[in-house]
């Protein structure tokens, strides 16, 4: 069965784009509930921490199961759960017209666009690396990237729950040597943190304004442990180019407050991304054309 992957690439792609979509409908779970999860632990926390009692309210929600499982999709307004039939990843969305088959509520375009994103990403993914350990792997570190982006777009957050692993991941892939060597990506990982956190306090000691936060710091780490050190430099490049322009023209196009931040993990997520798949090329490329290759 597996052999018939290597013989027929068009089932191949076919399959890894199926497993995208399928993926991608748990991404926008992650996505929405992540954050809510996060919250509510940390309201525990501080109760617990400062000894105080919630309000009868506040407890009753802290008790209610919540997590990537429960409460079972539905509504948000007529709170009907969702049905198999209905949650059937762009499909159903299709089906359904894009509005909740009890109530007619829109839907939010975003559901289906995350799960044609994942299964198109995950079919590159395996396109470049072929049915390898190499493309299990950058599927892996694709669907968090998508689940990271989604987040800190919405939140403008980069949980420690998907970069922590994330990072240990790289290194633990890379012990067999899957993208680099394990010395190159301990070096990554270290430099990936270190370059950012120091661009971080030089901007807040000129400034005094935060520029960015610590998520920004891990995420690169952990595309360091990934990849190794080697691709930082055309990462950062390419995360600060592709920022700074959409950032402009989305400031003039929408009027946007220059002042108010914008999330910069999508950028460094984009970035890591295409470096996995093309970095060589594209450093090799510029060497030839700088002229630094003889």
């Amino acid at each position: 069965m597996l052999g018939n992957f290597t013989l027929y690439p068009a089932l191949l792609l076919s399959s890894a784009f199926i497993l995208g979509l399928l993926i991608g409908s748990f991404l926008n779970v992650v996505i929405m509930r992540l954050p809510v999860i996060m919250e509510r632990d940390y309201k525990r926390d501080f109760f617990s921490y400062f000894d105080t009692k919630p309000t009868p309210a506040e407890q009753e929600e802290l008790n209610k199961p919540f997590n990537l499982i429960l409460p079972h999709s539905h509504c948000p307004k007529c709170k009907v759960e969702i049905k198999a039939w209905q949650n059937i990843p762009v499909i159903s969305y299709l089906l359904l017209r894009g509005k909740c088959g009890s109530c007619g509520t829109p839907i939010s375009k975003r559901y289906p666009l995350v799960e044609l994103a994942t299964g198109i990403l995950t079919a590159i993914v395996v396109w470049q690396l072929g049915f390898t350990w190499q493309a299990l792997a950058g599927c892996f570190f694709t669907w968090a990237l998508v689940a990271l982006t989604g987040i800190d777009f919405d939140k403008q957050l980069l949980p420690d729950n998907i970069t922590l692993p994330l990072l240990w991941v790289g290194l633990l892939i890379n012990i067999g040597g899957v993208f680099t060597s394990l010395q190159d990506a301990v070096i990554g990982a270290i430099a990936g943190y270190l370059s950012l956190w120091l661009v971080f306090h030089i901007f807040k000691i000129v400034t005094g304004k935060d520029g960015m936060g610590a998520g920004d710091f891990k995420i690169l780490a952990a595309i360091g442990a990934w990849f190794g050190w080697q691709i930082l430099p055309l990462v950062i490049l390419l995360s600060a180019a592709v920022g700074a322009i959409i950032g402009i023209a989305w400031s003039l196009a929408m009027g946007r407050d220059r002042n108010l931040p914008i999330a910069f993990g999508p950028y460094l997520a984009g970035a890591g991304w295409i470096a996995m798949l093309w970095g060589d090329q594209i450093i090799g490329w510029y060497l030839n054309v700088s002229g630094l290759t003889g």
